[in-house]
């Protein structure tokens, strides 16, 4: 065999080694990697992120500062049909009271990505766990627990949201004690956020349980089960041992693509008055708030509307990016 052969084989051997160490984590990162589009919506996600932890350093002005003389000052900035005061000291407007538009935006990430990331984990955790137990239960078992679900799925999910949201303003209106009570204390705290975050998680698992309850079904007839059972392994150990890990992809998938509905949810509950707590600034209460005065003033919900759209959109890519990474049927197809 001559010198180019030994080489050939190798470096065929080596690949083949370093090819068998890596995980399938690593294989989906690494396919992630390629997916430029997906890897730009990540980044720009992470300075969402950091926007929303350092707010309070990074806008010019405190959210709740109004000026009554400077209401719906025109931007600094000179954009096309947005007006143009190069003597305001609002770099994109002023809205009806006078607040720093920029600064009001900055601070309303605080309140998409927290609901969008708090709605995630609820329906993550629930939706996984209820969705491991139901699979991988007898049968009479999972057709309990699932014919449940059919009939949460049967409920409007977001008249329920809506009608929930109208309940908690009642009961902080009306004052509470107790349980009811700490939990008031605690939204008033949060500037309204925990009944959303509530709102949100009391039904948007089901989708997640059955995800999970179908993965689980494919997977627990599997050889690597059979020989998990076969040497003694306890039901909770072949569940979060072995299952987990296997089913965990797709959810995490399912979850990021699932995001931007929360997002429009709290939006939507905010535009119609359901949101958070003024003057605790949302992307969906500064719409609401200037869409009023669109046609004289279309800087109002210029920045609130970009900045909701594009977390939309890069959460969206996003999640088409994991799913191509960690569906191997997908890979090597965008």
């Amino acid at each position: 065999m001559s010198t180019g052969q030994r080489q050939d084989e190798e470096a065929l051997r080596l690949q083949f080694a370093l090819r068998k160490e890596r995980s399938p984590w690593a294989d989906a990162f690494r396919q992630l990697r390629k997916n430029r589009v997906a890897v730009g919506s990540g980044i720009f996600l992470i300075f969402i992120i950091f926007t929303a932890l350092f707010a309070d350093y990074i806008a010019p002005y405190h959210f709740a500062d109004a000026h009554m003389a400077d209401n719906y000052r025109l931007p600094r900035l000179n954009i096309p049909i947005l007006g143009h005061d190069p003597t305001s000291p609002y770099l994109l407007g002023a809205d009806f009271l006078g607040r720093d538009i920029l600064s009001r935006t900055i601070y309303g990430t605080r309140v998409s990505i927290s609901v969008g990331f708090a709605g995630a984990l609820v329906s993550l955790v629930i939706g996984i766990i209820y969705g491991l137990i139901s699979g991988y239960s007898s049968t009479r078992v999972d057709n309990i627990m699932m014919r449940f679900v059919d009939f949460l799925y049967g409920l409007p999910i977001l008249i329920f949201v809506i009608l929930l949201q109208v309940y908690f303003k009642a009961v902080a209106r009306k004052g509470a004690t107790g349980l009811l009570g700490a939990m008031v204390s605690l939204d008033e705290k949060m500037g309204g956020m925990f009944f959303i975050f509530v709102a949100i998680g009391a039904l948007n698992w089901l989708g997640m349980a059955r995800l999970t309850r179908g993965q689980v079904l494919s997977y627990k007839q599997k050889e690597f089960i059979e020989a998990a059972r076969s040497i003694g392994a306890s039901n909770l150990r072949i569940i979060f041992r072995h299952l987990l890990p296997n089913v965990l992809g797709p959810c995490i998938v399912a979850e990021t693509l699932a995001i931007p509905g929360y997002i429009f949810t709290e939006a939507f509950l905010s535009f119609l008055g359901l949101g958070v707590n003024a003057p605790t600034p949302s992307w969906g209460i500064m719409i609401s708030e200037g869409y009023i005065g669109l046609r004289s003033y279309p800087h109002l919900i210029f920045t609130p509307s970009v900045a909701l759209t594009l977390t939309v959109l890069a959460f969206n890519f996003l999640g088409d990016g994991l799913r191509d990474a960690f569906d191997p049927r997908l890979r090597g197809t965008t």
